[in-house]
């Protein structure tokens, strides 16, 4: 896979002698890398070899900074699974060079890029923080200072020479959330991104309040980066009068793996016979159904109401509390690590990156 990305801008913030901690930001595209021309009339891409004009404040940390930037920035609305593998190489490659990484992405699909970096890099023990701004870095009242230099200064936390935060996050206004735990929940207020099923890793204030209790503890053994998603998967959102020849049409769909079925509240499905039985010839065709909730909050029980029991007797696989987007990029990256269909589906029940609450 060749990545594409401008020659790395070192940025020295670090005082005297003083070594700093080491922070390489991977900069893909979106509002918060937007700057006006020498005109002021219109937004183009920010040179990041400006940044201490724009954040002067940046020089009150003892930081080494390091920026990477993609030959062309990306909208996020652009943003696909070979991204997802580059970015998750770039951090593979770099990983025993730096202390932490942050990422600075477009709003519109974060939650399922950094989903997809928390499965795809397995035994992180580093931070990677995503963060981006509902504002351009230029605008006089934006939020892209704000959040850039909070994820700086959390990717640089450390506790007895130790990352404090050894996974991956979004950080957005004041919180500090576990990636594959959040959801873009607004498009005009700051405060864009929430975790329904999850508390806040971090709060910031005066002081970064760290709820040391819910973070993930460091794992013990190497990295492993990996550098395969399936892209044979598909999402079906439940709505009321859906059409079910399209439903069917789509578990015709050739080399259809899985599908992310989004239910009504705990899990609940239409109890219509021909619906359940679309579903049932989809799972005898060894085409995985994972059921989750279009909810913000709250989790899927398939044992609560009768259509719910039809779904455990067909074997659609309960989803507990996963978001969807955590649900698609788990299903991805599943089937392509495993072709077993006994072994997908015990992955799938398990949190393997703390996206879902064990029972």
């Amino acid at each position: 896979m060749t990545t594409h990305y401008h020659a790395p801008i070192q940025i020295q913030t670090a005082s005297g002698s003083s070594a700093g901690t080491s922070i390489l930001v991977i900069y893909t595209g979106g509002t918060i890398g937007m700057d006006y021309d020498p005109t002021g009339s219109f937004l183009i891409p920010f040179d990041f070899e400006q940044i201490l004009k724009k954040l002067p404040e940046l020089l009150r940390f003892d930081l080494n900074l390091t920026v990477l930037s993609f030959l062309e920035p990306i909208d996020s609305s652009d943003m696909t699974p070979q991204h997802w593998l580059s970015l998750a190489k770039i951090i593979g490659d770099f990983y025993d060079d730096y202390d932490g990484f942050v990422i600075l992405h477009g709003t519109d699909t974060m939650a399922y890029s950094a989903s997809a970096l928390s499965f795809l890099l397995e035994n992180l023990a580093k931070p990677v923080i995503f963060t981006g701004s509902q504002l351009p870095i230029a605008r006089p009242r934006t939020d892209a200072r704000e959040n850039f230099i909070s994820a700086l200064e959390i990717a640089a936390t450390q506790e007895d020479g130790k990352p404090l935060i050894p996974e991956v996050c979004i950080f957005f206004d004041n919180l500090l959330l576990r990636a594959n735990r959040t959801r873009k929940v607004q498009s005009h207020i700051f405060t864009a991104f929430k975790s329904g099923n999850y508390p806040p890793l971090a709060i910031t204030g005066v002081t970064i309040d760290y709820q040391t209790h819910v973070i993930l503890p460091i794992p013990q053994k190497s990295l492993i980066v990996h550098q395969t998603l399936n892209e044979d998967i598909f999402t079906v959102r439940l709505f009321p009068g859906m059409n079910l020849n399209y439903l069917a049409s789509i578990i015709e769909m050739p080399r259809l793996q899985g599908i992310v079925l989004e239910s009504y509240g705990s899990g609940n499905v239409p109890t219509d016979d021909q619906f359940l039985d679309i579903l049932q010839y989809a799972i005898e065709k060894d085409i995985i159904i994972y059921n989750v909730s279009q909810c913000n909050g709250g989790a899927v029980q398939q044992n609560l109401y009768g259509a719910g029991q039809r779904l455990n007797e067909i074997g659609v696989i309960e989803g507990a509390d996963s978001t969807p987007e955590a649900a698609l990029t788990k299903l991805m990256f599943i089937t392509a690590l495993e072709t077993d269909l006994d072994k997908r589906k015990n992955l799938l029940y398990k949190s393997l990156r703390g996206e879902i609450t064990s029972k």
